[in-house]
């Protein structure tokens, strides 16, 4: 059964023993390996959204619901996170910063995630997401640090030049994928 504060409880003592990823990881993963709890646990999806589960400066817990067919042009963290997916499928495209110093990235691979998968991302990580189905996605998303206060990168879809991560901007495009 997924209860969230046990949820949060469990992130924290991982994170208390290992400042990385990989314990977190595994956590993640038990969560998403009975997605029916998840979704008894905190709701099914039903609108695209970003919902705060637990806020930290060390520790965010999100619930990311996106619409069908959304996509979330390339993005950076800054931190590390891990995208377990409890409904639904998220495709993501790895980039990469092009070396001759434009600011532009270049994909550089891809990931499809499906129900039950639980995907670490390191703080370098550089990648845009896709709902490539007919209904929602739901996925929860743990970050190493405070996701909402970090100072990010966001590049632009169609020239692929960094730019300043916009949250306001990324909140109103999930807001505008429930039509």
């Amino acid at each position: 059964m997924f209860e969230l504060e046990q949820f949060v409880a469990d992130c924290r003592a991982a994170l208390a023993e290992d400042a990385t990823h990989v314990a977190m990881r595994e956590v993640v993963k038990r969560a998403v390996a009975d997605p029916a709890a998840v979704m008894r646990g905190i709701g099914e999806p039903e609108r695209a959204g970003i919902r705060k589960l637990y806020h930290a400066p060390d520790l965010t817990i999100l619930d990311l619901v996106w619409a069908p067919g959304m996509t979330l042009q390339p993005h950076d963290h800054r931190m590390w996170a891990v995208i377990g997916i409890y409904t639904g499928r998220e495709d993501n495209i790895f980039w990469r910063r092009l070396p001759d110093g434009s600011g532009r990235v270049e994909a550089a691979g891809a990931k499809a995630l499906s129900v039950g998968d639980a995907e670490p991302l390191g703080r370098n990580i550089i990648h845009s997401v896709t709902n490539p189905i007919a209904r929602h996605t739901g996925a929860i998303h743990v970050y190493g640090g405070d996701f909402f206060a970090a100072e990010r990168s966001e590049w632009d879809p169609e020239t692929l030049i960094e730019g300043r991560y916009d949250a306001e901007r990324v909140m109103r495009q999930f807001e505008a994928a429930n039509g």
